[in-house]
């Protein structure tokens, strides 16, 4: 990378905050390979001194080992820890039942407050989620939350709380990809209208969007040499996107897009074209701590600038890919969880 190219930073409620973030739902489980704790801590340690100092997602220990690694910091407020509260079945919504979760946060986290507390409701049928975000506003008016987000909260449902708590929401964490392109339809717009961020995952479909795909035969999904990640991606390639025919042609594209670029990395691109839009406030990508990472390549995505000529190659590809009827026929991000 040239040592003069900045870090592009945004802002997030009260936080100036990096646009490339380190995700740790990797630590959820051993099917994505695994490292020992402090291994995962030095990994995270990397990460900050190369200046990816934003860490998000809650599953397994992510919230303990990030708690533990920023109690060890001089500076623990130099990271920004997001986390989320999902709601997956009925529960009672009171004042009791929301300050608890978000305790809960702040226990694992070793921190003071939440820095950012990305709201998941499983059933839009049930309106108590707009109980419990009065109840949330009320915790960070405490110093309890410093930020709220929403995750995999689809436009409609987005625009409508927007209007209800208006200046309080600051993000969507949802699916954005050169594959999947549904952001690109309302939800984008609605964002612009109300000032709020996406943080978008899947980027890199799990890790398809590299050089090291390119030539290879179509996987086999049940051969156990595929993370869950991969295993979801691949069949959202080849049976909702296209096939994997198309899909090399789209590496293809994008190596030789960053062929062009001084030699950046599929990946490289593929992340360049999702934080050129302006709704799109950081990628959040996964990595497996202290097993694979690329934070060192992962920061030329900061020196890119792509032509207009670059993004008609992709647009070529796509043209021949169902990415536009994505959003009939799997709907807007987050349906598929629902």
């Amino acid at each position: 990378m040239d040592p003069t190219v900045a870090h592009e930073t945004f802002k997030l409620g009260e936080f100036t905050v990096p646009r490339l973030w380190t995700g740790l739902w990797q630590l959820s489980s051993n099917a994505w390979g695994t490292a020992s704790v402090s291994k995962i801590r030095q990994a995270m340690g990397r990460h900050v001194d190369l200046g990816h100092t934003a860490f998000a997602d809650h599953y397994g220990s992510a919230e303990l080992i990030y708690g533990q690694f920023r109690a060890s910091l001089e500076s623990p407020e130099s990271v920004l820890g997001a986390t989320k509260w999902c709601v997956f079945k009925p529960i009672e919504i009171t004042q009791e039942s929301v300050e608890a979760a978000v305790r809960q946060r702040i226990e694992r986290m070793r921190t003071e407050r939440v820095d950012l507390l990305q709201f998941h409701w499983q059933d839009y049928a049930n309106r108590d989620y707009i109980q419990a975000l009065e109840i949330m506003s009320k915790l960070q008016a405490q110093g309890l939350i410093s930020a709220i987000g929403l995750c995999n909260f689809d436009a409609l449902h987005m625009d409508d709380i927007c209007v209800r708590f208006p200046g309080t929401i600051v993000s969507n964490q949802v699916p954005f990809s050169v594959i999947d392109t549904r952001a690109l339809y309302a939800l984008g717009d609605v964002c612009t209208k109300h000032g709020v961020k996406l943080l978008t995952y899947g980027t890199l479909c799990g890790g398809f969007l590299a050089e090291r795909w390119i030539g290879e035969p179509e996987p086999d999904p049940y051969s156990g040499s595929l993370n869950p990640s991969q295993r979801k991606y691949l069949d959202f390639i080849v049976k909702a996107w296209g096939s994997w025919s198309l899909f090399q042609d789209l590496l293809i594209a994008l190596r030789n897009i960053g062929q062009r670029h001084a030699g950046a990395s599929v990946s490289n691109i593929a992340t360049r074209w999702v934080l050129d839009h302006p709704f799109v406030g950081a990628v959040i990508i996964g990595a497996r701590l202290g097993c694979t990472e690329y934070p060192s390549d992962n920061l030329k995505v900061y020196g890119l600038s792509l032509t207009a000529a670059d993004r008609d190659e992709i647009d070529v590809v796509l043209a021949r890919s169902a990415e536009r009827r994505l959003i009939e026929t799997i709907g807007d991000c987050g349906a598929e969880y629902r």
